[in-house]
């Protein structure tokens, strides 16, 4: 039973109690959320082995997940027609890296200065609209024909892919900072520059930030796809190779390094996004 001081307070020894018991239901959560994502993968996965084994979909277009580690074991242990599976990993991670760092830079300035520049938006936002609207494969073609098969026409398609959703969220964040804050600087004798830098950039922050989750995945989608279109190396040119050879173990097994490389860098930008939003309150 909780415990209340003459004054009508909780002891301390009652608020250490409410303390322990909500960090008891965080920690159950916490353990009910992994078993059932574990419970959900086992489920699907022996629910698509059971299925081939039985001959209920043909595993040669389907495969099973038994084949699947068997093709990521061989391609570890004995590398790939391209050569070592780390360096396919990596050359794809490096065009992936190099996209994501210039579209988003890219994205951020030209969203800032937009925002905050309505001549500037009013000029420019038709093209953008009309750039935005071009299909990113058609984009990926001519690239390749222009930067050729090497990392130039991948690294120029995960630009493109990153590009517009980091400007949407910078110019969205621009324009949704607090008037009121901006106006206080203003009479305080902050110039432009002060504002934009002490007021908007850090209130846009958080959007940025947001985009950079979904943006690195579209870093990764346009350096496969251009891969895909023609490369020498690169997990794309992996998927390539398997879908050519009628090898669905091949493109799974590809799609599960894909994952794995996508899941590791959200981790590092969810870390990122912690340390520089230490202000926010955390979420329940």
């Amino acid at each position: 039973m909780t415990q209340v001081t003459a004054t009508g307070a909780m002891s301390p020894a009652a608020i250490a109690e409410v303390e322990r018991e909500a960090q008891r239901k965080i920690r159950q959560r916490y353990w009910l959320v992994i078993s059932l994502r574990l419970i959900i993968l086992v489920v699907v996965l022996g629910g698509w082995e059971l299925a081939a084994t039985l001959q209920w979909i043909d595993p040669f277009f389907f495969s099973q997940p038994s084949l699947i580690v068997i093709q990521i074991y061989d391609w570890i242990m004995e590398g790939t027609s391209q050569g070592p599976l780390w360096a396919q990993v990596l050359v794809t991670l490096e065009e992936t890296v190099l996209g994501f760092l210039i579209g988003s830079i890219a994205g951020v300035i030209a969203g800032i200065l937009l925002g905050r520049n309505k001549l500037m938006s009013d000029v420019f936002s038709l093209y953008i609209q009309i750039a935005n609207s071009i299909p990113r494969v058609v984009l990926g073609s001519i690239f390749v024909i222009a930067f050729g098969l090497g990392m130039a026409s991948k690294v120029a398609l995960a630009v493109v892919m990153v590009f517009f959703v980091v400007f949407g969220n910078a110019f969205q964040g621009v324009r949704e900072a607090d008037r009121y804050m901006i106006a206080n600087a203003q009479i305080l004798g902050a110039s432009r520059r002060q504002v934009t830098m002490a007021v908007v950039i850090p209130s846009a922050l958080s959007w940025i930030l947001a985009s950079l989750h979904v943006s690195f995945g579209f870093a990764l989608v346009g350096a496969v796809v251009g891969e895909f279109l023609g490369s020498k190396q690169g997990i794309g040119l992996l998927i390539s190779t398997a879908q050519g050879a009628f090898n669905a173990s091949g493109v799974f097994a590809a799609m599960i390094v894909l994952a794995v490389v996508a899941l590791g860098a959200d981790y590092l930008l969810t870390s990122l996004e912690k340390r520089l939003l230490k202000w926010r309150p955390a979420a329940f």
